[in-house]
């Protein structure tokens, strides 16, 4: 049963891709998950579309809040913050800005529904995000790299 109703979502989606020249269904879907709003029945398929979209964003935006503003952050973060250099600092930032933007236009959309600019809405996030990927993939890496520095320093801690 669930197999249809995933068909029945692409096939609600399919006129939409053309008309607004939207990516693929199993490319969104690879990116965003968007499979999962085959489990809510609407009439705005666009609008659950730029959800799922906006809550991965939402959650790369919280990650590096983190790092961003650490005042209220997790004891791990502030270790972590320690020993990052200035630059890998700056691309957090510059991360954490974009995601800003993209979260704040999706609060926007939420106020009154217009299927054209939701459609625009997933065009540009879906192009800034891979755009973003490999930027995302790079801070990533960066802290798994100050993990390491983190682990070699561990026998150095007050708990040590």
């Amino acid at each position: 049963m669930r197999e249809v109703c995933l068909d029945d979502l692409k096939k609600e989606y399919e006129p939409l891709r053309k008309k607004y020249k939207l990516d693929d269904f199993s490319k969104l879907n690879e990116n965003f998950e968007i499979e999962k709003i085959q489990e809510r029945e609407t009439e705005f398929l666009l609008r659950e579309i730029r959800r799922a979209v906006s809550e991965k964003i939402a959650a790369f935006l919280r990650f590096f809040e983190l790092f961003v503003s650490p005042q209220s952050s997790p004891v791990f973060v502030m270790t972590h913050l320690k020993n990052l250099s200035a630059k890998e600092k700056e691309i957090i930032e510059k991360m954490y800005l974009e995601l800003v933007k993209i979260e704040l236009t999706a609060v926007t959309l939420d106020i009154v529904y217009n299927e054209a600019k939701e459609a625009e809405f997933i065009k540009e996030t879906t192009r800034k995000w891979y755009v973003m990927q490999p930027q995302i993939k790079s801070v990533a890496d960066i802290i798994l790299k100050v993990e390491s520095r983190v682990v070699e320093k561990k026998g150095k801690s007050y708990f040590g």
